[in-house]
């Protein structure tokens, strides 16, 4: 993609007799946002106001995707398990006590659709797309909103012969670490 952008712009500066420009980009979410994706699993299931059932999940949207948050970005959410059960509408709610950690499918409806579980059942949610700037506000592995700590990065590849192989990228921040971000060590 960046050899097509870079040749475009030196045919127009030739076409055109300009000399050619120094180029600057920042090309983030384009190039690696369909690196990754956030899963959790939803610990429990309430009703408020007799009607809205709220999903709550093993973490916070304001924590592990600050930019459903402070952007209203949206990503490709799906159930990873349960597909042959019924779906119904739920609204998801993260650990934190912040009234902001909830997630809409769009900017004007809270409308998302998941499988009807029940209590003992486990439900999986993926995130998808999700791979820049994520973990920018605390740092890698760092205490984020609410004291919650960043997800666990894990690298999934395909080895030539086919075998799926995963590892972990970091250990987690530790608290001194955090403390010398902070500037207190």
């Amino acid at each position: 993609m960046a050899n097509q952008i870079v040749e475009y712009i030196l045919w127009i500066c030739r076409k055109n007799h300009v000399p050619e420009p120094n180029i600057f980009t920042e090309f983030g979410s384009y190039t690696v946002g369909e690196s990754g994706a956030v899963i959790y699993s939803v610990i429990d299931q309430k009703l408020q106001n007799d009607k809205e059932l709220w999903y709550m999940i093993d973490g916070s949207f304001i924590t592990h995707l600050p930019d459903v948050w402070g952007m209203n970005q949206k990503y490709i959410m799906l159930a990873i398990n349960n597909w042959d059960q019924p779906h119904h509408k739920v609204n998801l709610g993260g650990l934190t006590c912040d009234a902001m950690d909830y997630y809409n499918s769009e900017m004007h409806s809270s409308e998302v659709f998941l499988p009807i579980i029940e209590p003992e059942q486990t439900q999986y949610i993926g995130f998808f797309h999700t791979g820049a700037y994520q973990e920018s506000l605390g740092g890698y592995g760092g205490i984020q909103h609410c004291l919650i700590p960043a997800p666990k990065h894990v690298i999934i590849d395909r080895k030539p012969d086919g075998e799926i192989t995963t590892r972990l990228f970091a250990e987690e921040q530790s608290s001194e670490s955090m403390l010398q971000i902070l500037g207190y060590v």
